[in-house]
């Protein structure tokens, strides 16, 4: 329940103060779930998701805590839920999706390229580099996580602990483990652009 002694607050209450701090991470959060789904529908399936449950249980969330903690454990949990929900169904073909893409005149542009821009991608590859954004991506959903949580979104290790619901030795654990997995992942890239690891 709300700390307004122990009342409810009234709609009115509750929509200002759900805005007041909720919707200023929103961006942080869809930056999380883009990262997670690697999909932009999908990622705003999942902030329209998280937002709805965070909603619907905010008495619950207690007034001068954490909420950007709060909303990406609700994300996080929301976006397990749904792998699973996925994981046990059949892979599904829209075959009038596939049929219109490749009966368009739009398939290729100039050069033989496609012409498909996605703007959230180029701005993170932008900020992080070609090489980083497909390194990072091509790593488990759970070191990938860990890694965004911490080195993008700059959570704590026990704010991450309680978003992950894990031990906060997982944590370290699993970060360093993705962090190795990731310099792996890019020491050609470096050596490339001239760091040598001698």
């Amino acid at each position: 329940m709300s700390e307004q002694t122990g009342k409810q607050m009234s709609k009115e209450e509750k929509d200002a103060r759900f805005e007041a701090e909720l919707l200023p991470v929103l961006d942080p959060l869809y930056n999380f779930a883009y990262r997670l789904t690697l999909d932009e529908d999908d990622a705003n399936d999942l902030v329209q998701e998280t937002y709805l449950k965070a909603y619907r249980f905010f008495d619950y969330f207690e007034q001068g805590t954490n909420a950007k903690a709060w909303l990406f454990r609700i994300l996080k949990n929301s976006f397990i839920n749904e792998f699973r929900k996925k994981s046990k169904q059949p892979a599904k073909v829209d075959y009038s999706e596939v049929e219109g893409y490749y009966n368009s005149d739009d398939v290729e542009g100039e050069g033989g390229v496609a012409t498909t821009t996605d703007l959230r991608t180029e701005s993170v590859q932008d900020l992080i580099g070609d090489e980083v954004a497909s390194a990072l991506n091509a790593l488990p959903v759970d070191f990938r996580t860990v890694i965004i949580l911490c080195d993008l979104e700059g959570f704590t290790y026990e704010e991450m602990a309680k978003i992950l619901d894990i031990p906060i030795g997982t944590v370290r654990s699993r970060l360093h483990r993705a962090r190795n997995s990731l310099k792996e992942k890019l020491e050609n890239y470096a050596k490339s652009m001239g760091y040598n690891n001698s």
